[in-house]
């Protein structure tokens, strides 16, 4: 049984809000086995309401799941390496343009700075993939990614090989698991899993 107990995790959301509902479900879980959340939002994340869901909601439901005020400027995100405020940094879901960023140590939003104060302490980030891009323009940023120190990857999958052949997303439910691998500096294996059939 996974337990996070006394496990201090950053829980950082862009916005693929089309994944929202999965991710929060993980949040969620990781709360109940134990882990301290603070969630991170970008910019979209915090500001742009969809048909999954108003900002307004979306903001509510973090702070509802993690029990605390989200961090969503450049200016909050910074303290994260300094203070040593998480063992682990998770970016669920992690948009395209996001990872673009990350594997070009571009610095612009909350999440980009969490991440990058995170990893000067050499501790672990837990990306989950979620981009109608991820084989095509962004393949070489996730490339990118997993060849680097301290970056680890939910498994991720094609979401819809017909309609959609360049998109992969990542198996939300798998987060916990990957988390505690990540914990114990683990990439969970296999990273590529068999794409969603509809």
């Amino acid at each position: 049984m996974i337990s996070f107990d006394n496990v201090r995790i950053g829980y950082a959301m862009c916005g693929s809000f089309c994944t929202f509902e999965k991710s929060f479900a993980a949040m969620a879980e990781l709360k109940r086995l134990g882990a301290d959340i603070t969630v991170i939002m970008s910019s979209s994340a915090a500001s742009v309401s969809s048909r999954f869901g108003t900002a307004a909601e979306n903001i509510s439901r973090a702070e509802e799941i993690s029990g605390r005020s989200i961090i969503s400027t450049i200016e909050a995100a910074e303290p994260v390496g300094p203070k040593h405020m998480f063992d682990l940094l998770i970016c669920s879901p992690c948009t395209g343009n996001t990872i673009a960023r990350l594997s070009r140590g571009i610095t612009d939003t909350p999440v980009t700075m969490a991440v990058k104060s995170h990893l000067r302490n050499s501790s672990p980030v837990l990306i989950a993939v979620s981009t109608n891009d991820a084989l095509t323009a962004s393949a070489e940023n996730i490339g990118r990614l997993l060849n680097r120190k301290n970056y680890y990857f939910v498994p991720f999958r094609q979401d819809d090989p017909q309609k959609k052949p360049s998109s992969a997303v990542a198996d939300f439910s798998l987060i916990p698991e990957a988390a505690a691998a990540a914990l114990d500096g683990r990439q969970l294996q296999p990273v590529l899993r068999s794409p969603v059939t509809r």
